[in-house]
């Protein structure tokens, strides 16, 4: 593996990875005044017994409380005008009729979803994208047809979670189940209203738990995802809608489906209701969600860093940065560090610790159980707010043509000097000290370990880089199997370091 050096001109092209402050969802405590008539029960499912012969006295229980609905979008415009009707040329042969009426018009566009009441009162879950640009939202209930106009309480789009409010009393209202309990295979049913036919029960199981990663809305960095998978047939227009499990009792509010004709495929996705509770609690109680924050860049453990850092296995989320001034850096946390457990829960990756830490609130203390330099030790950490915008961002830079003479060193990797214009385009700060990434060969070990152009290599096998010629010496120096790298880079506003593994054996040419 070799390294090489050239003199840099300008900034050349990358599309940032998206790595992110590790935001997460407030839970809210209801108080003894204040609670609402949410019902929940966190009994697990009795998984020994026979399967009945139908489905009847579940759906009987459930149905009355799934709604449907109906958002409408007022949308203004004005009629397109035939540009030769400006002309006087042709106005003297046809005067006036033909350039209509220009008037602006107001124009209604209507979408159909699903939701779930789940209080007496009148509160419903629904799907965020269901309600997320509506103007009017209309509620009909069961069989009666009554509909209802509905108050959007609060929309998190984060977690694709809305709450709506119609003025009614004694409604028909689900019991929450406890999420968590879940297991991979248990039976599940799913009811909505698709493609507007009317009421619909599917059955089938969870296929699989914890999905994440996916981007529905072209926005991946503004989601929190930890969804349940399910074969129960999910079509458009059960969004919104209830999974329930074989109890009868609310465990998800289904939200998507992976689909090339955009009808059922058999791979479901609903948020789990532990999730939904905590949006729901917060925006009835608290009229918004906020959301917390250590300050961290984590990054998963695979094998390679794991034997780097000389961990018992790959579990757990490795610090790959701390922000300065956050709850993180305030409680002594230090890039490296390897997150093994919060308050007592085992963490296996970095999207695990976000969604536990999720179950914390702001300001609230979270006891780490981390490992550092081989050393296991406790950091007590009292949780941020996060304030507003977006999760993490992406950035790309123009090309550049120049092609400086190359010098030897990592395979495929091309680094430079960081010069006072390279820190002003790419905004480096000016503790930042290292060797500028300006080209990666795609088929290189280094692009396989995620090393991309304008990353600056800060540390080389633990020690610092301070120019492109350490870089190179210190790659040349390398002897093992694996050589560990440092690097800097900035994610959209945001900025950090990151640990990567890259191989150090050659290949055959």
């Amino acid at each position: 593996m070799k390294l090489i050096y050239k003199p840099f001109f300008g900034v050349l092209a990358a599309a940032f990875g998206v790595a992110a402050l590790l935001t997460v969802s407030h839970l809210t405590s209801w108080g003894r005044d204040t609670q609402p008539g949410f019902a929940v029960s966190t009994t697990p499912v009795n998984r020994d017994a026979r399967a009945g012969t139908s489905y009847a006295p579940i759906v009987k229980k459930v149905a009355p409380s799934v709604v449907n609905i109906y958002s409408t979008r007022f949308i203004k415009e004005r009629p397109m005008v035939n540009p030769l009707m400006n002309d006087p040329f042709f106005r003297q042969f046809f005067g006036n009729q033909f350039q209509g009426d220009d008037r602006e018009r107001t124009r209604k566009e209507q979408s159909l979803g699903s939701g779930v009441i789940v209080s007496p009162d009148g509160y419903i879950l629904t799907a965020n994208h269901v309600v997320a640009e509506a103007d009017e939202v209309k509620v009909s209930i069961g069989n009666s047809k009554k509909e209802y106009t509905a108050k959007i309480i609060g929309k998190d789009k984060a977690t694709d979670i809305a709450v709506l409010k119609i003025s009614a009393n004694n409604l028909p209202s689900v019991t929450l189940s406890d999420s968590d309990q879940l297991e991979v295979g248990d039976i599940v049913l799913a009811l909505g209203n698709p493609f507007g036919v009317g009421q619909t029960v599917t059955m089938g199981i969870v296929s699989a738990l914890g999905r994440s990663g996916f981007n529905f809305d072209g926005d991946r960095s503004r989601h929190l995802q930890d969804f349940i998978q399910t074969d129960a047939a999910i079509n458009p227009g059960n969004s919104g809608g209830a999974l329930v499990d074989i109890e009868g009792r609310l465990v998800g509010i289904n939200t998507a489906i992976i689909s090339p004709s955009g009808g059922n495929n058999g791979i479901g996705f609903a948020v789990p209701i532990n999730i939904a509770r905590h949006v729901l609690e917060s925006l009835v109680i608290g009229g918004k969600v906020t959301r917390a924050y250590l300050g961290i860049a984590p990054q998963d453990i695979d094998a390679n860093l794991a034997r780097q850092f000389n961990l018992p296995g790959q579990s757990g989320a490795l610090v790959g940065d701390v922000m300065d001034g956050t709850p993180a850096a305030k409680a002594g946390l230090k890039s490296g560090d390897v997150i093994t457990a919060v308050n007592g829960r085992n963490i296996a990756d970095a999207h695990d610790l976000q969604l536990t830490v999720s179950q914390l609130a702001p300001g609230s203390l979270a006891t780490l159980k981390i490992i550092r330099s081989g050393l296991a030790k406790a950091v007590s950490v009292t949780l941020g707010e996060l304030p507003g915008s977006a999760l993490a961002g992406g950035e790309q830079n123009e090309n550049s043509d120049n092609d400086p003479a190359k010098a030897d060193a990592l395979d495929g990797v091309t680094v430079a000097d960081i010069d006072s214009q390279v820190r002003s385009q790419l905004r480096v700060p000016a503790h930042i000290r290292g060797a500028l990434v300006t080209e990666v060969s795609s088929d290189s070990n280094s692009a396989e370990a995620g090393l991309q152009a304008n990353d600056v290599i800060v540390e080389i096998n633990r020690q610092p880089v301070t120019d492109a010629q350490d870089a190179v010496r210190l790659c040349r120096a390398a002897r093992d199997e694996q050589i560990l790298l440092k690097v800097w880079r900035r994610f959209g506003d945001l900025a950090g370091t990151r640990f990567l593994s890259v191989d150090n054996t050659k290949r055959p040419k």
